[in-house]
């Protein structure tokens, strides 16, 4: 009736909005004079297509020769060191007054200098993070359970001043290092630039450097280690307490190429996951969490039959050897109890004499030393170390020994093998340094080599300890030509497990602007990011270090997850020499494809440039500032200009880069003489809709126009750094670039934010893109747009619902009318204008179930499924009483008991697109006995619907649809767990050497004369051999 004859009315609306909001955002961006001046340029521009292959090598070198750099800083770190110690004669009276990290600047009560003190000059500075740093000296932490003047530590320190003046060298030759240090295998850890460290609220440091991944990845070679718990009654208390603490330090010894599993035993063997039975799984972050909260379920009860547990592990470790899925390297036994009553040497016969390849490290729990020598004995015999732990305190000091005897062969073999970890932070030294207030640290990756003893002692081989040097993950950003990639493109690389050292998808915040980081940050593979790649072909070939090209469809979501855009990437890949990592880059079809070359002269280019609205993208690199002392205080655009004048010859800058944006600076230039002619005109905009104009170029240059002034605009963050997905960065163009560069040429997107404020619906965006020419192949060069205040937007549509066709003006309907609902959805369902002012920004679904039902249905819009492999989910967690070390004492206080907690989770979650053909189209809704019809409408030159709904018999709540995130349950854990993809082994491999001395092997007690007689004939063996 009265519905279906007033479609002509709403064509009408639907046209007179559409002409009204284009001419306006028309207008005030200046899109068509834009668009006239890049027409202009169109004879004298060559268009290219972008060779992806050559992009990714050029890429890989850049990178090669920027690890380079770091690695031969390293390597000088070591030559001094070992030189430093060779010349060095240990002292075991010198006294030696060194400045103590957490003790320099610190005075007592009369105001003199602490001992290991004194005064100490800081100052602040920009490229460590605005910390207060001394760049010409080196500081000494040692760790709080260690006794600052111990012989040991004050020979050592002594010797490694030396470090100082290389420091300093590496740090003038390469201004873009960072932290360099030498960690000691006596536990003091040396740091420069010398900056002061802080005590955590209880007076301590939980920093050790020998726990550090750097320092055991350098140490040791990969192993597959077997841990078994011994949990039979006498373990009761105390005992199993220790227990599971030394299983936990001894987790934190193993890093990304080690594998583990751990069997608690009794009377019988119990898997403490049962789920991984006789198998081993990667040592990464996730599994060792995983396997923790297992320990803490452990009890004691029963007899202790060590016999079979020992031969289940060695049976463990011999498949999992032959498979050739584990590091297949080192293979070690940890033994954790208190006490064996026999040898168990028929079980070593059988399984490990003559070659022992297994070492085993048994630990000793408790005060008593009845059982000591049998434990001992296995140790001597087969090439491992014999600890006894009788408190907390004690564990960590005697975890760490294990490494020591594992890096035995590696020393003698004088092996400085580079190793580089993959992205993390350490969370320990940021809170030493209190960076938690200054905007918290960045991801980084470490280069690390070991330094070894050149004295000809005897064949035990020393560990001195590692050198390392941090390198943060910007700077490789830096090294992506990002104008290169167009506008949807990116560049990533992994690591030799797979793992991602940098992709724009990597989330490792629990939120955006939170500090914190989610657990299992540092391993989240590449197939969990590009996950349409279901067959991880992608993946492995990047693992494998091959050079090639792999093309797929992708869905990328963007404005924080609630849009899509589907597009079709072609990814080029290749590896990083010299290091165990794959760069990639993905290039998307269409305009991605192409670049252009535009031509101007140097003078009129750079006087444009240098105009006040413009801006260039902050984390671009046109020049290169931060090689050289003397040009880090330059603006990009004083580089630039510095540059192309001739004036600093050596600056590094991307010549072809700054050729196109200084093209672009003239091309635009017009446009702000444009929107100043606008801002004077009293009689434009006097209602002050449109508050701001902006334009983006495909060079990273912007130009902005405030028609209001800043204190009055609706959402302030707009355009600033606040607004992360609104700027162009090191990883991505804006958000509005991208939407308008898949929107119909000459049209365009209009969205409200979603902004980090969600209380801030209150403006529009709305934006175009500029295409350089009228073909498909074209390359979109800009983007521009305005924001105007959404309630401006909004009266213009009610305005235009109010149009009709009566002579007389008496409108038979319009949206004031109580039987109809007027909405304005965009592309992806989201409501921008209702009369109900609080559902504005809503999902249209959640507002009109049963309508969008029928628009899927009907085909006008398409439901995408999503997946998110980084998101977090509350769990419910129960108390758990288990020891904690030192260091987390502070976080076991600070979290009440039995409360959820986010924990990583897989998650599946919906997104919607209309179909670009919908014009027109109408459709009904049975209900109980009635029909309700609607209209969906397109607004023209928009990625805007009107969507008018017959609003009589409202009952269908039933109906609503909500954005509903679906996680994934346990029993995939189990599979996941399981599940080990390819990944490349470390090339270097030190697991035994002839020349070892196996008789160190653990504590100062003397061995019984009863068990040397049973390790002669032993020995006798290895020696003929």
């Amino acid at each position: 009736h009265l519905f279906s004859s007033a479609t002509l009315h709403y064509k009408l609306w639907a046209s007179a909005f559409g002409g009204e909001i284009k001419s306006i955002s028309a207008k005030y961006s200046g899109s068509q004079l834009l668009q006239k001046k890049y027409k202009e340029f169109e004879k004298s521009v060559r268009v290219e297509e972008i060779d992806g292959v050559k992009l990714v090598k050029n890429l890989a070198v850049k990178m090669e020769e920027m690890f380079r750099r770091k690695a031969e800083a390293t390597r000088r770190l070591v030559e001094a060191a070992e030189e430093a110690h060779h010349q060095h004669e240990d002292n075991p009276d010198l006294q030696y007054e060194y400045f103590n990290a957490v003790l320099i600047n610190e005075v007592d009560e009369e105001g003199n200098n602490v001992e290991l003190g004194g005064e100490f000059i800081l100052e602040p500075n920009d490229h460590f993070n605005n910390l207060s740093v001394n760049l010409s000296l080196s500081v000494v932490q040692v760790p709080t359970n260690m006794y600052n003047k111990d012989p040991d530590i004050v020979n050592g320190v002594y010797w490694s001043e030396a470090l100082n003046k290389v420091f300093v060298e590496n740090f003038e030759k390469d201004p873009t290092l960072i932290w360099q240090y030498f960690g000691s295998a006596k536990g003091f850890f040396r740091q420069y630039p010398g900056v002061k460290w802080h005590p955590d609220e209880h007076g301590v440091i939980g920093f050790d450097c020998r726990n550090r991944k750097w320092y055991i990845q350098a140490a040791t070679s990969p192993k597959d280690v077997v841990i078994l718990v011994d949990v039979s009654g006498s373990m009761k208390g105390l005992r199993l307490t220790i227990a599971r603490q030394t299983v936990s330090s001894i987790l934190d010894t193993l890093g990304d190429d080690d594998f583990f599993n751990i069997i608690a035993y009794n009377q019988e063997i119990h898997y403490v996951e049962p789920c991984l039975n006789g198998t081993l799984v990667r040592a990464d972050r996730t599994n060792k969490d995983h396997f923790r909260e297992h320990l803490d379920k452990l009890f004691a009860k029963g007899i202790g039959l060590l016999g079979e547990a020992l031969s289940e592990a060695f049976t463990i470790l011999n498949d999992f050897n032959q498979t050739g899925r584990g590091s297949v390297c080192s293979q070690a036994i940890m033994l954790v109890t208190d006490g064996a009553t026999e040898m168990y040497d028929d079980v070593f016969e059988k399984y490990n004499w003559p070659e022992r390849k297994v070492r085993i490290f048994p630990y000793l729990i408790g005060r008593e030393s009845a059982f000591a020598d049998n434990l001992k004995w296995m140790a001597c015999a087969n090439k491992g170390y014999f600890s006894q732990i009788s408190t907390l305190a004690d564990v960590q000091e005697n975890v760490m020994r294990y490494l020591h005897v594992m890096s035995r062969p590696k020393v003698i073999d004088h092996e400085h093998d580079t190793v580089w970890t993959e992205a993390y932070v350490d969370s320990a030294l940021s809170q030493a340094h209190k960076l938690n207030d200054k905007g918290g640290p960045s991801l980084m990756t470490t280069v690390a080599m070991p330094v070894f003893s050149t004295k000809n002692e005897t064949n035990q081989g020393i560990l001195l300890g590692v050198v390392g040097t941090d390198i943060p993950l910007q700077e490789l950003m830096k090294l992506i030509p990002k104008h290169m990639l167009g506008i949807h493109g990116y560049a990533f690389a992994i690591t030799n497990n797979g793992y991602i050292l940098i992709h724009p998808d990597l989330r490792p915040l629990y939120q955006e602007g939170q500090k914190r980081r989610k657990p299992n940050y540092s391993s989240v593979d590449l197939s969990e990011v590009e996950w349409e790649d279901k067959d991880d072909i992608l993946r492995n070939a990047m693992v494998n270090r091959r050079t090639g090209t792999f093309s797929m469809e992708v869905k990328k979501t963007v404005d924080r997850g609630r849009r899509v855009l589907k597009m079709h990437n072609d990814y080029y890949y290749t590896d990083i020499k010299g290091t165990p990592f794959s760069v990639g880059v993905a290039l998307s079809r269409g305009h991605g494809k192409y670049f252009f070359r535009g031509n101007v002269s140097v003078e009129a280019g750079l006087r444009d440039l240098e105009q006040p609205d413009v801006a260039l993208a902050d984390e671009w690199t046109y020049c290169n500032t931060e090689e050289e002392h003397e040009h880090r205080h330059l603006t990009q655009i004083q580089a630039i200009k510095l540059f192309m004048t001739g004036r600093r010859p050596h600056l590094k800058c991307d010549r072809e880069l700054i050729q196109e944006v200084l093209f672009d600076a003239v091309v635009t230039a017009p446009l702000e003489a444009y929107w100043t002619g606008l801002a004077l005109n009293k009689s434009e905009n006097s209602d002050k809709g449109v508050e701001i104009t902006f334009l983006g170029t495909r060079t990273g240059l912007s130009r902005t126009k405030l028609f209001v002034r800043a204190d009055q605009l609706s959402n302030k963050d707009f355009l600033t750094a606040e607004d992360k997905e609104g700027v162009f960065n090191a990883d991505h163009f804006p958000l509005w670039y991208k939407r308008a560069a898949e929107q119909v040429p000459g049209t365009f997107v209009y969205s409200i934010p979603f902004s980090t404020a969600l209380e801030n619906k209150s403006v529009v965006l709305a934006s175009t893109a500029i295409q350089l020419l009228d073909d498909r192949k074209s390359p979109i060069v800009a983007a521009v747009g305005i924001q105007m205040k959404l309630e401006f937007f909004q009266r213009k549509f009610w305005t235009a619902c109010r149009q009709c066709t009566a002579l007389d003006g008496k409108c038979s309907i319009s949206c004031d009318n109580e039987d109809i609902n007027c909405y304005l959805i965009d592309n992806n369902g989201f409501i921008l204008v209702t009369e109900d002012q609080s559902q504005t920004g809503l999902f249209f679904g959640e507002v009109e179930g049963a309508v969008m039902n029928k628009l899927l249905q009907m085909g006008s819009f398409k439901r995408i499924t999503l997946y998110d492999y980084q998101a977090l989910c509350e769990e419910y967690t129960g108390s758990s009483d288990s020891a904690r070390t030192l260091s987390d004492v502070t976080v076991f206080l600070s979290r009440p008991r039995g409360k959820t907690m986010m924990v990583p989770c897989d998650t599946e979650y919906p997104a919607f697109v209309s179909e670009r053909t919908i014009k027109e189209t109408t459709g009904n809704i049975d209900c109980d006995g009635c029909v309700r019809s609607f209209v969906i409408q397109q607004i023209p030159s928009s990625n805007l619907f009107m969507v008018v709904v017959d609003s009589k018999s409202l009952n269908l709540s039933s109906f609503i649809f909500t954005l509903d995130i679906f996680e994934h349950n346990e029993s995939l854990k189990c599979d996941r767990l399981k599940f080990q993809k390819d990944r490349k082994k470390p090339e270097s491999c030190h697991p035994f050497h002839p020349e070892e001395n196996a008789m160190e092997c653990g504590s100062a007690t003397r061995l019984s004369t009863a068990l040397t007689a049973a390790l002669l004939p032993l020995i006798a063996v290895s020696i003929s051999r």
